[in-house]
């Protein structure tokens, strides 16, 4: 339909479209759902605050993971919308449990999806950041449903769910398999490998594996909670934050940086998972998310200097210029993506 042939409604509706009066109610909104929760945690308020909170952010994050991807934000925000409160207001426990796992999924892919291209180590770890913050909202989401849950295979759930999220996304973000390239495939094959050892080697290991390296293993652990007050979370430190802050630098300079910040969503799940477990306290929680983003910033940082060495930029000055000439146009964080 043509601008001429357009209703006054229809006029109406793309001037408050494209003004920030969306974003700005979005933004209030969120806040509110955030005192909510935080309300619910202490608690104070009426009992039934959490789970209006957990609702309320469910709605809100599918509504902009949708308008972020290209989607329908008001038929999935309302899709959301019912099924949250058929999972509060019944009183069956997969159903609270669903929209658990539901609510943690969508948080840790619009945690990678809201992230920009980075041109600096800086910038990539100011993205590695937002990710974990809004990852962290969706955590106290999650609570707010009151699962009945086996942590390990919630966490699992969530991070398979997650990843199959991201790689639908990413697959039209990145032009397809065609439009990986030699340095996609790269990440995409090591992202893949370091995932598998993480998670499935670690879980054999602690099943069936040697007594007396697990029992190492072990001590390190009890060693960082006892000294530091927490121990880094590995899927984080080493897959998830690293791909953030490598991926958004890839970003900056080619399309193929989608397909390594796909691998984002290990650290994001993480986090949006990370208040589920009853036998760690909130201090805890938050020193080994802080842990872990220090250890993978550093671990990304590593990996864009070996990737500006091996594309010959070296010294001072090469790398600024570098870093200046990277402009890949990219939607800005409150735009459609597609």
């Amino acid at each position: 339909m043509s601008r001429a042939s357009a209703s006054p409604l229809q006029e109406r509706v793309a001037r408050i479209s494209a003004s920030r009066l969306p974003v700005a109610a979005w933004l209030v909104l969120l806040a509110a759902e955030t005192a909510a929760l935080v309300c619910a945690m202490v608690p104070v308020g009426p009992d039934w605050l959490g789970k209006a909170g957990a609702v309320a952010v469910a709605s809100t994050y599918t509504w902009a993971l949708a308008a972020r991807t290209g989607g329908r934000p008001v038929i999935f925000g309302l899709v959301a919308l019912g099924l949250g409160l058929l999972g509060v207001l019944n009183s069956q426990d997969f159903l609270h449990s669903g929209a658990a796992v539901a609510t943690a999924a969508i948080a840790a892919v619009l945690g990678v999806m809201v992230t920009v291209p980075a041109q600096s180590i800086l910038s990539a770890a100011r993205e590695s950041v937002v990710a974990i913050l809004v990852a962290a909202l969706g955590a106290l989401a999650s609570v707010g449903f009151e699962p009945a849950i086996r942590v390990t295979r919630f966490e699992y759930a969530v991070l398979g769910i997650a990843l199959v999220g991201a790689f639908l996304v990413v697959y039209r973000l990145g032009a397809g398999f065609h439009g990986l390239g030699r340095r996609g495939l790269l990440g995409v094959a090591v992202g893949t490998l370091v995932l598998l050892l993480i998670v499935l080697y670690a879980e054999t290991l602690h099943r069936y594996g040697a007594t007396d390296l697990i029992d190492t293993l072990d001590g390190w652990v009890a060693w960082s909670r006892e000294h530091l007050g927490a121990f880094p979370r590995p899927v984080m430190a080493v897959l998830g934050v690293p791909a953030l802050v490598y991926g958004g630098h890839m970003r900056a300079r080619r399309r193929q940086g989608w397909w390594v910040c796909m691998f984002g969503v290990a650290a994001t799940a993480r986090v949006a998972t990370g208040l589920d477990d009853p036998t760690i306290d909130l201090t805890e929680v938050g020193l080994s998310i802080a842990y872990a983003l220090v250890v993978g910033v550093i671990i990304g940082w590593l990996l864009i200097r070996l990737d500006l060495a091996l594309t010959g930029t070296h010294g001072r000055g090469r790398r600024i210029e570098e870093q200046a000439a990277a402009l890949r146009p990219e939607p800005a964080r409150t735009q459609s993506l597609l």
